[in-house]
Parts: structure tokens; C-alpha cells; sequence
């Protein structure tokens, strides 16, 4: 069992967590914090990764954000729980395939609770469910990045999710009807925060980890205040700047 922090912003501006997860990143490069599980719900943002096309943005109704993340476009908004974990992977065996696998193992586990059964489908990270009409939907997203072998971004599930909002793209080159949510598939609304400690249970169990609350301002050098820390490139030599996964 090994010590993270848990990092609970309530809803919060993409780009403020962005440049959240860069402090972030150099201070666990640096190894002055520990493994950090940053949870946040965003309002309304379009993200494009590094694959990302701009055909796949159909209507550019909120804003949209190029970011460092593999894979191609997403959509986030109310009602979608995103975690973004910053854990050093030297630890684990440098193995980010390992990785994104655990991440969708603690989804799935996580969807369990609410009668909703998860698998991984080979070549499409993130996870996916038959629906009662025997369709593949998909109902979390998975999409990494890794400087110096420490993870930022991570994942997407849709608990409470306005679907309608992902026609205004082709979530990583699919049609807009891929995409499904907790509420959906249970025919109703859930309880957004009994979801959310449904995630954290399960990344604790996934990752061995035993969270402890912390204030982002304190471990994050005052942030939100200051200048936005806008890249973690060139912080050490020996490891990958960069690592993807195929997101959204």
C-alpha cells in the first residue's frame, strides 16, 4: 500500500487544471510530492490530442483546447467524472500499457456498483459495454500523457452525462452515438458524488493506494495564482517527454 494525495476540485476551468497537472508533474519529477489523484468535473470543453484532427471538431460550440494527451478528440462537460492521476511509473515497471489497463480496470469496478458491466476492447483504450440492444457503447475514455515517466491526464467517465453535447464531435473518430453514460444505462440519474467514491475505491484497490485529502493550493504552489506553468518538457534526461494512449 503506498501514500497518494487526493486533489477533489469540485468543477473547475479546463485550462486552470491543466496548468494544475503541470505543477503537479514537476513536483512528483522532482520528488516533492507524492503520487496525486487529481478529480475534478469540468464545464463545458472540447480537447484534441496529439492525433487529433480538426475535422473531428463538427461545431466548435464551446471552447476547444489542443493539449498533450494521445489520441484524437473529446468532449467534456457537467456530469462526467475525470480523473487525472499523477503517479510516477519507474515504480511500476515503466509499463504504460500496464497502466492504461489498470485505469480500466478500476472503471469497470467502479461500474460494477450500478449493475453496468465494462470490458477493454483490444486497440480501443478506454471502456465499453453492450447495451441492451446488443450495441458496443463506449463509457469511459482513456487518454495519457508522461514526462520523465510520471502520468498526467487520464480518464473520462460518464456518470450523469449530457450525451447530446458529443455531436459537436466525432469522439476519436466515431460517430457521436458511441458514446454512453452511467445514467443511460440504468435508465435514470445517479448520485454524482456515491460515483465518484466508487472511483476512488476502486483506484485505491487497483493501484494499492491509501488516498489522503490535500488542498491543491498547498501542493501546488498557491495555484490557482500565479503564471501558468504552460509545458513540463526538459525537466531530466533518461525518460520519455512524451507517452500516448489513444484517447476519447
Amino acid at each position: 500500500m503506498s501514500d497518494w494525495l487526493l486533489l477533489d476540485l469540485g468543477r473547475a476551468e479546463y485550462a486552470s487544471v491543466l496548468d494544475l497537472q503541470h505543477r503537479l508533474v514537476r513536483k512528483r519529477v522532482a520528488g516533492e510530492i507524492p503520487d496525486t489523484l487529481v478529480l475534478v468535473e469540468h464545464p463545458h470543453v472540447i480537447t484534441l490530442g496529439r492525433r487529433g484532427g480538426q475535422e473531428n471538431v463538427l461545431r466548435p460550440e464551446v471552447p476547444v483546447v489542443r493539449v498533450e494527451r494521445g489520441g484524437d478528440v473529446t468532449y467534456h462537460g457537467p456530469g462526467q467524472l475525470v480523473g487525472y492521476p499523477i503517479m510516477g511509473l519507474v515504480e511500476r515497471g515503466s509499463d504504460l500499457r500496464r497502466y492504461v489497463r489498470d485505469l480500466e480496470q478500476a472503471m469497470t469496478a467502479a461500474l460494477e456498483r450500478y449493475g453496468v458491466i465494462g470490458r477493454h476492447v483490444e486497440k480501443k483504450p478506454g471502456v465499453w459495454i453492450t447495451d441492451r440492444l446488443k450495441r458496443e457503447r463506449k463509457i469511459a475514455s482513456i487518454g495519457i500523457a508522461v514526462s520523465h515517466w510520471v502520468t498526467y491526464h487520464g480518464f473520462a467517465l460518464n456518470v450523469n452525462t449530457d450525451l447530446a453535447y458529443f455531436q459537436l464531435i466525432n469522439p476519436c473518430g466515431y460517430g457521436s452515438d458511441i458514446m454512453t453514460s452511467i445514467k443511460e444505462q440504468v435508465g435514470q440519474p445517479v448520485v454524482f458524488e456515491e460515483v465518484k467514491q466508487a472511483a476512488i475505491e476502486s483506484m485505491e484497490d487497483t493501484f494499492s493506494a491509501a488516498f489522503e485529502p490535500g488542498s491543491p493550493a498547498h501542493v501546488a504552489g498557491g495555484w490557482p495564482s500565479g503564471t501558468p506553468v504552460s509545458s513540463v518538457d526538459g525537466l531530466a534526461e533518461g525518460a520519455p517527454s512524451e507517452g500516448a494512449e489513444k484517447a476519447a
